[in-house]
């Protein structure tokens, strides 16, 4: 197997002249300008005393100036611990101190926080720790005790020394051949309890990154829309390594990913995939597709099968242009929660290219996939990896929901200096526990059936799993989301109304209450007796969720 590095190194070289970043809408570098860059951000590592194996935390907004820092730590052989922005103040100085971080590189707005919830004496505690270092233009926000001082202006004087013609293509050399070697930690925003730092190798990155290169085909003309977080495994190989060691051009969408200013983005780029969550695709064919399809007379032209299916191939190829017009190389990928059925189901009737895919960042990301023209409704694809293999914890996996374990290449070495939470998830012989219950056909394809957290184990000895009782409410047109929990007297749906959808029809508070307590309840007629809804409760707020829009389950019951 190839080191990512390796390929990025040949990327860069190749393709020198070529935009690879961009904030869309902003500004671009080209791939020679994010090597010299990197090799700026390589001088400052090296006066400062960062050696090979240290620890640098990476905490900002999705932008270009990320992805630079990003590769610089990397290919400095040094260990990246990227942050979520999201993370509280106190959570990203912890997790600076947990990580044994030598540096914490950020933005502005990061940095404003710190001070503004008085953070920053905190890091000035923390021994062998350095500073924090704005990632945009290279600034020192605070020396701690001086260690920093002065450093920039040293590291100027160095670049201009080591480079008198500036960098070029023959001053660069990042191939790398130690697969074992860490690569990231990277810290989950966590559901249901406080984050761990996955441990994951070069071997883990370089897996992912050659598996999309040989099943999603990139070439230095594709464009990518950025918009998942860059800090989460999935966004960071998927939108960012991988195209990047392919020559494309990467748009980084750094405003909040509002469907409208979405489109327009889309139809800008033109990207040749499209990595999203489902509840955005939802909004989009909520909002605009399954409307026009359900009027009286859509519905009666519908009924005519020739017609059907000319309707439905005009409404694809408006939604394609919609994309872009380039979406059909790649497809929308889709990943970290359940696609609403009643969607997929209409996606899956116009050919529309799309495809869901399932993985974990103990996995760095990827498990299963299938290419979206041969991907099969309801699941999240195939097992993927060749190095990678996946069981069924289950006397009939076929039929019998079970554990999802995986074994192989792409697997994490562990969670960093916590030894209980690594040996609890794994099994004795060697298989990492996702926590997923799921099961697998004949063909590989995985069907995810829910967490094993979130199972809810009845009176009666039986398994509920919420997450299908969900995707069964969410489906009435007055319901934004829903999380069904287990109480003392049974199950309880808690629901968040579609205020739009109650205000066009015309429902004060209370009728709508009312409105979804009879629909909720009559939902019972299509579920097993030890699965019926007991109570609907309405929720004033949408519910509290992860970066990758996962809702926080532990915070409700």
């Amino acid at each position: 197997m190839k080191h990512f590095l390796s390929y990025v190194d040949e990327s860069i070289k190749t393709n020198w002249n070529r935009p690879a970043l961009s904030n869309y809408g902003a500004n671009t570098l080209t791939y020679g300008v994010v090597a010299s860059e990197i090799e700026k951000m390589h001088l400052l590592f090296e006066k400062c005393g960062i050696k090979k194996g240290e620890k640098i935390a990476l905490c900002a907004r999705n932008c270009a100036e990320w992805c630079v820092a990003y590769l610089a730590v990397v290919s400095y052989d040094a260990v990246c611990v990227p942050l979520l922005p999201d993370f509280l103040p106190q959570n990203v100085a912890d997790l600076t101190r947990l990580s044994d971080s030598r540096m914490l590189l950020l933005d502005k707005s990061i940095m404003g926080n710190l001070e503004r919830d008085g953070i920053i004496p905190q890091f000035s505690q923390l021994e062998g720790f350095l500073g924090l270092v704005d990632i945009v233009g290279l600034e020192v926000r605070e020396s701690c005790n001086g260690k920093l001082d002065g450093m920039l202006e040293t590291v100027e004087k160095s670049f201009a020394a080591r480079f008198p013609n500036g960098v070029t293509p023959k001053c660069i050399d990042y191939r790398k051949e130690n697969l074992d070697a860490l690569a990231v930690i990277s810290y989950t925003s966590g559901t249901s309890s406080s984050p761990k730092g996955v441990m994951l190798p070069a071997r883990s990155i370089s897996s992912n990154v050659h598996f999309a290169r040989t099943n999603i085909p990139a070439v230095a003309d594709d464009k990518i829309l950025s918009i998942l977080p860059l800090a989460h495994i999935f966004g960071q190989i998927f939108d960012f390594v991988y195209p990047f060691t392919c020559g494309c051009h990467i748009n980084i969408f750094t405003e909040k990913p509002i469907p409208a200013r979405l489109l327009k983005a889309l139809s800008d780029v033109k990207p040749y995939m499209f990595l999203t969550v489902p509840l955005l695709i939802e909004k989009i064919f909520r909002g605009k597709v399954m409307p026009q399809l359900q009027s009286k007379k859509m519905r009666a032209m519908l009924a005519v099968p020739g017609l059907r299916s000319v309707i439905y191939k005009k409404v694809r190829q408006k939604l394609v242009a919609t994309f872009g017009g380039n979406i059909c190389k790649g497809g929308v990928i889709l990943g970290g929660a359940a696609l609403n059925k009643d969607v997929e189901a209409l996606m899956k009737r116009i050919k529309f290219p799309y495809t869901v895919g399932y993985g974990m960042t103990e996995c760095g990301p990827l498990l299963s996939y299938k290419r979206w023209a041969d991907f099969k409704i309801h699941s999240c694809g195939a097992v993927a990896h060749p190095g990678v293999e996946i069981r069924i914890d289950s006397e009939n996996p076929a039929t019998v929901p079970g554990e999802i374990q995986a074994k192989g290449d792409s697997v994490m070495v562990g969670y960093y200096k916590n030894e209980d939470a690594t040996i609890a998830t794994f099994t004795a012989d060697g298989w990492l526990k996702t926590g997923d219950m799921g099961l697998m056909d004949e063909n590989e394809n995985i069907y995810i059936k829910g967490r094993c957290k979130s199972m809810i184990l009845t009176a009666n000895g039986q398994n509920v799993y919420p997450e299908e009782i969900e995707d069964i409410i969410n489906q009435l047109p007055l319901v934004t989301e829903s999380l069904v929990v287990g109480r003392k007297h049974g199950l309880a749906a808690l629901v968040v109304p579609d205020a739009d959808a109650a205000k066009a029809e015309g429902l004060d508070d209370e009728q709508l209450k009312r409105r979804l307590e009879e629909d909720i309840m009559a939902l019972n007629a299509k579920l097993p007796l030890y699965s019926k809804l007991t109570i609907c409760e309405l929720m004033k707020e949408p519910f509290e969720k992860t970066p990758k829009l996962s809702i926080k389950r532990f915070m409700y019951k």
